[in-house]
């Protein structure tokens, strides 16, 4: 059994989205100055590294991660490989074999991205036609390997559009290791009461 972590470490150097929180790891406590255990304080933002889009991180009332059931976020997902996409819409979803999926991973060329510190805006994403797509074939969970589904200049309508009819946003993926196919999806959010956007590790089982 194969299992790849598809999470970003959360470590120095990782990408922020412009004007959210940058990570820091600040020492508390240090064995090496005598005392008694090693401590920090980690500051992050909701939508740091890899984490999970809930409807209240764009939606007014929106439901949060109290919300939003486990088995949603565990079971059969479907990784495609759409490298070479500058935009995900209608033409690269409608060829997918995506019936009676319901959890679809998007790899695209943006897991290069990871590499580097310094925020990428021409990133690949999803568009609004993509994403009605995706809502007619019944998805349920969509992931991506960068900091949004939605395009740097997007107006919100991506993020609406999915969240808007219950579908959970896996953002922040790192797919650049996994090959397209069927596999076993493990994503656990930090449990943060009213949480809109929370840090979570997702892992993939091959079946």
């Amino acid at each position: 059994m194969r299992i790849f972590d598809i999470s970003v470490p959360l470590a120095a150097g990782l990408p922020t989205w412009p004007g959210d929180p940058c990570l820091l790891l600040e020492p508390v406590l240090l064995l090496e100055n005598g005392d008694g255990a090693q401590v920090s304080r980690i500051t992050l933002g909701d939508h740091s590294g890899t984490h999970v889009d809930t409807p209240a991180h764009m939606l007014e009332n929106g439901a949060t991660l109290d919300s939003i059931p486990l088995s949603l976020l565990m079971g059969r997902a479907l990784v495609v490989d759409l490298r070479g996409c500058r935009t995900i819409g209608l033409r690269e979803l409608e060829v997918l074999p995506l019936a009676g999926e319901e959890r679809l991973l998007l790899r695209t060329d943006n897991s290069s991205l990871w590499t580097t510190p310094d925020f990428c805006p021409d990133f690949v994403a999803l568009n609004t036609e993509g994403a009605e797509y995706l809502l007619s074939k019944g998805i349920r969970l969509v992931g991506i390997d960068y900091l949004s589904i939605e395009s740097f200049s997007g107006d919100g309508s991506v993020h609406r559009t999915l969240l808007g009819n219950g579908v959970v946003i896996l953002e922040g993926l790192n797919l650049s290791q996994v090959p397209a196919g069927a596999y076993e999806l493990l994503c656990l959010p930090l449990r943060i009461s009213g949480g809109a956007g929370v840090p979570a590790r997702a892992v993939l089982r091959q079946f």
